[in-house]
């Protein structure tokens, strides 16, 4: 997968493919809306609204690339319309409730959206003829996190303490049902569908405004000069930058497309082992390539339990992929806060983000230090 003959051919894959991205506004959505329109594809997008009038889709103007319907994944009457009139052959399903605070504050709404909301996409898929390929993303968080050092395989026992993490487990059992009793790859010639599900990491980069998200709180407490106050600097996460697993679910998908007896099934894109660090050296880095901010430990009267250990076994991607983490942690942080040095003043965001894409597929391809 590393010479540059293989990559072409592989991202000349998606030249004329007819892709539907829900969650098409949001963060890592507005990545891969970028990322397919390199490549040629012919893009929809469905998602809520973007969540600030900062977010990378608006900013990087990505509207202007993909035809985009605004709804919401609840429902499915507006879903089945897109489904009918773009005709889409390849799904990456990113729309969800992402917060983990979120989910303790509105845990119906949590769970309508994310498991309600993927078996309105799946029944989608399961209608439409022209659907072949589905890549569900979920989170690393689907684990039952014991607290153990060794990263978690996807074999290990699904679970979920928090209603957020549950929601996602309870996503991965939803697929796994709808693979078995609709998608099966032993029957594929009956439904010619192909369904798998994706869990990265910690996933950070340009234009995210999330709240309650760690790099987004440090750039809003950096540009109003106060001081980012951070929860729990000592838990542990896996850190990767957002192209890492686009990449990964780029890859996928070309796969199951064309060997769909062989991919369907759940896969990890974790970072690197060294990229798997405490919430503290993120804030540093952050700070050091910012060139200003100070931090401090900061607990809340009501303290919400977060795990304070989590990492991804990416073996299984690695050998059956050909897929694996490319950037240092150090290289992450800095792709990411250079978005946030340059969105205010640079007019043409969407060649910002085009550009680090480019730096990134050199890296793949030569394995040097941006």
């Amino acid at each position: 997968m590393q010479n540059l003959e293989k990559l072409d051919d592989i991202f000349n894959f998606y030249k004329g493919k007819r892709v539907l991205i829900t969650g098409h506004t949001g963060f890592k959505g507005s990545w891969l809306s970028i990322w397919l329109h390199k490549l040629g594809a012919l893009i929809a997008g469905y998602s809520l609204p973007a969540y600030t009038n900062r977010d990378n889709y608006l900013i990087s103007k990505v509207d202007d690339t993909i035809k985009g319907y605004i709804g919401d994944i609840r429902n499915l009457e507006d879903m089945d319309k897109v489904f009918f009139e773009f005709q889409p052959e390849i799904i990456f399903h990113l729309a969800a409730q992402t917060r983990v605070i979120d989910g303790y504050n509105d845990p119906k709404y949590t769970y309508d959206v994310n498991v309600g909301g993927t078996v309105n996409i799946l029944e989608c898929c399961r209608r439409s003829d022209s659907v072949k390929t589905i890549v569900v993303v979920t989170s690393d968080k689907c684990y039952e996190n014991k607290g153990w050092i060794w990263p978690y395989r996807e074999n290990d026992t699904l679970g979920g303490y928090d209603p957020y993490s549950s929601s996602k487990a309870a996503v991965e059992l939803v697929c796994s049902s709808y693979l078995k009793s609709f998608f099966n790859p032993v029957e594929y010639l009956n439904h010619g569908k192909s369904l798998s599900t994706a869990r990265a990491g910690n996933v950070i980069g340009g234009g995210d405004w999330t709240s309650n998200q760690l790099i987004p709180d440090c750039i809003r407490a950096l540009e109003k000069d106060e001081i980012i106050k951070i929860r729990n600097p000592h838990h542990t996460r896996p850190w990767q930058f957002v192209l890492e697993p686009l990449w990964g679910y780029l890859l996928l998908a070309i796969n199951m497309y064309l060997s769909p007896k062989t991919f369907s099934d759940v896969w990890n894109f974790g970072p690197k082992i060294t990229s798997v660090i405490p919430v503290q050296e993120i804030v540093e880095l952050v700070i050091d390539n910012y060139k200003k901010g100070k931090w401090e430990n900061y607990k809340p009267m009501e303290s919400k339990h977060e795990a304070e250990f989590l990492s991804l076994d990416h073996s299984k991607a690695f050998f059956k992929l050909g897929w694996q983490p490319t950037l240092e942690i150090d290289e992450a942080v800095t792709l990411t806060v250079n978005w946030y040095l340059n969105y205010q003043n640079n007019n043409n965001m969407f060649k910002f983000c085009s550009d680090q894409i480019d730096l990134f597929t050199q890296r793949i391809q030569s394995g040097k230090i941006i």
